[in-house]
């Protein structure tokens, strides 16, 4: 599952492949870039804004360009050496191959695939805010943008991107659940916002360079979170069971006893 750490590393295994090489192909197989022929562009580089990763690119003439790509739940981008198999994902799933003398890359059910000009990049990505891993990462201003709708729940104003960018159902639970936290608690309730935002940005930050998503410390099968992924499993402080709630692809994992029940909460099923 894609969140901002997930898509930071991604960024950086795509530009240690890509940077700085020309293009020797592309294939696209989306409709609205079907047509489009890459060859003899350059790759500037590659990062990543929250969810979203953007390919930076000059081509022939030297105009800049972006190929901006949201992963969503199950898009994926993969490095190959020339000749290599391809053992990402299924071929049919394929959306955008890259070729240099040196790598292919491949995108996997890519979203939102787009090539613009670079200058309008704000376009796709500026209504996000602050990026936990990036540059920009201002928590003052991150607070600022979730406690602008204390009427909100918790849990919904952490994954909404215009907040902060980069956290996903994951980090939202174990956020949550660290902090001692009712996931349906109103943002205006939370009682030290910006602690919790502090805790996000550190739980993402620890992972990067990894690709194992670990909150608890341990690398090891079946003990990297908290409660994310645990449901009817013992709670590792209180032995409560692990409760799950789904609405769609936005789903919630809390123990009833550390994070205290909300009115709001689902009742036991």
């Amino acid at each position: 599952m894609p969140e901002g750490d997930t898509v930071w590393n991604t960024a950086r295994v795509l530009h240690r492949a890509l940077a700085g090489a020309r293009l020797t192909g592309s294939d696209f197989r989306v409709p609205q870039l079907a047509t489009t022929d890459l060859t003899g562009w350059t790759v500037r580089e590659s990062a990543s804004r929250g969810k979203h990763l953007l390919l930076r690119l000059a081509a022939p003439d030297e105009a800049r360009w972006t190929l901006h790509s949201h992963l969503r739940m199950d898009g994926a981008w993969r490095a190959y050496a020339p000749g290599e198999r391809w053992s990402g994902k299924p071929a049919h799933l394929i959306r955008v191959v890259l070729r240099t003398p040196g790598a292919v890359a491949v995108g996997y059910h890519l979203h939102e695939l787009t090539l613009v000009p670079t200058t309008e990049e704000d376009g796709l990505v500026g209504h996000l805010g602050p990026d936990l891993l990036g540059p920009d990462w201002d928590p003052a201003e991150a607070v600022h943008r979730l406690a602008a709708h204390p009427e909100q729940s918790i849990s919904e104003a952490l994954l909404d991107q215009r907040n902060l960018a980069g956290v996903g159902n994951l980090y939202k639970c174990e956020v949550l659940f660290l902090r001692g936290v009712s996931p349906w608690t109103p943002v205006g309730a939370v009682p030290d916002l910006p602690g919790t935002v502090a805790l996000a940005q550190r739980l993402l930050a620890a992972n990067r360079g990894r690709w194992t998503q670990s909150t608890t410390g341990s690398l090891h099968r079946g003990q990297t979170s908290y409660v994310y992924g645990r449901r009817a499993q013992p709670c590792r402080r209180c032995g409560t069971a692990i409760r799950k709630e789904e609405l769609g692809e936005r789903v919630t994992y809390w123990c009833p006893v550390c994070q205290p029940e909300h009115p709001d909460a689902p009742p036991p099923g």
